[in-house]
């Protein structure tokens, strides 16, 4: 167990430094977090080895991929039904062109420029046509975005455009059998019978210092995960779903979000973070810049032809249609895991797939620094809270007596 409990220590202590970056940039922790996966995958594996960050070890696997379903789950929480039913138009909207314009604009690019193969070229539309969840949400939340009616709006179109993506995938490479109909008939039973059962559960066995209500929802998501992986989809596709079935309910109850939270960002999306920024390989990136650059282009050029005027469309100010433009041109979740099918199923090559990571690791990290340097509707932001005044820190102990 030694080892286990030095990389675990390695892999806080380097989340550690990433939230210390984040502070003194600025810069939302998910973004300093990939970026100090890829810086110390780099440097790890050019000094000691890669084998000491473990990557690949099943526990961080699984820590990793806990955290990106919880945060996916947190994410669907956040959305309020009556803001959906009151913006469904704009999020339909802006949720379908953000998949479709770089869909075909992607797979466009690498056919005819990069001279991919029909399959790959696919592939890479898919794979760059998602928006992240994962990052949208982290940065709504760290900015308190998140409890804004624009922020609502635009995670709903985060569901839409990521939606289309699963479809895509689904469509044009997964088969169909009876596990998908399976899946898909549970998943249908489970959000209608969810916002029902669990509210009443919680009330008649829940409130206990047990964390019987974290345990519920622990076991649903792994559950459905689970049916989901067997009928060859993805497991974050249920959390989210059922998240945003669970708005009306568990989403208002803020001290269970807040300690879901408190697990989910403090242990583990650093692992998912870290991991996907471990991925990008620098040498395929100096080895193959213009395929990357290229597609990275494509992808933000094709957001914004689709994204930029539909925003207008609904009556969005010029900086509220550019930020929604630049943080719905965002990748990482399903776009890594698009690539990850491409490779495993013999449908890209290695550096295809080095490439495409690489590109999707960017597409997290550009779009939102620009954003939130240059675009960020600072008069939606909520107002500081208030210091504590003297009085209540020497009451709760914080000063001399």
């Amino acid at each position: 167990m030694t080892d286990v409990w030095a990389r675990a220590a390695l892999w806080l202590g380097l989340a550690l430094v990433a939230t210390l970056l984040s502070i003194r940039l600025r810069v939302a922790t998910a973004l300093s977090e990939i970026v100090v996966g890829t810086v110390a995958q780099l440097l790890i594996g050019a000094f000691i080895g890669k084998a000491l960050l473990g990557t690949s070890e099943a526990w961080i696997t699984f820590l990793s991929g806990t955290g990106a379903i919880l945060l996916t789950f947190l994410a669907g929480a956040e959305l309020d039904p009556t803001i959906f039913r009151a913006k469904w138009k704009e999020s339909l909207g802006i949720g379908f062109v953000s998949f479709f314009a770089p869909f075909l604009g992607c797979a466009a690019f690498a056919a005819w420029v990069l001279h991919w193969t029909p399959q790959a070229s696919w592939l890479a539309g898919v794979a760059l046509s998602t928006t992240s969840v994962a990052v949208v949400y982290a940065v709504m939340l760290e900015l308190g975005l998140n409890s804004t009616d624009f922020g609502k709006a635009l995670l709903a179109a985060c569901f839409v455009t990521d939606l289309g993506t699963v479809l895509a995938l689904g469509l044009i490479f997964a088969p169909f059998s009876l596990r998908t109909v399976a899946f898909v008939g549970v998943g249908a039973v489970a959000v209608v019978v969810l916002p029902w059962l669990t509210p009443r559960f919680f009330r008649v066995f829940g409130g206990r210092p047990s964390e019987l209500e974290a345990k519920f929802l622990l076991l649903v998501l792994f559950g459905l995960g689970a049916l989901a992986t067997w009928a060859d989809s993805e497991a974050v596709l249920p959390a989210y779903l059922v998240g945003m079935v669970l708005a009306g309910t568990v989403g208002k109850d803020h001290a269970l979000i807040r300690r879901l939270r408190t697990v989910t960002f403090g242990l583990l999306t650093p692992f998912y973070f870290i991991r996907a920024g471990s991925f990008v390989s620098v040498p395929a990136l100096l080895a193959a810049p213009t395929g990357v650059l290229g597609l990275l282009a494509a992808k933000l050029a094709t957001k914004t032809v689709g994204v930029w005027p539909m925003a207008r469309l609904f009556r969005y100010p010029r900086t509220e249609a550019a930020y929604t433009t630049l943080l719905m041109s965002t990748g990482l979740t399903f776009g890594s895991i698009s690539a990850l099918f491409g490779l495993t199923h013999g449908i890209i090559t290695q550096t295809q797939y080095s490439i495409l990571i690489a590109t999707v690791i960017l597409s997290a990290v550009v779009p939102t620094l620009v954003a939130n340097a240059f675009f960020l509707p600072r008069y939606l932001l909520p107002p500081p809270a208030p210091s504590r005044p003297e009085s209540a820190d020497v009451a709760l102990g914080g000063g001399e007596s």
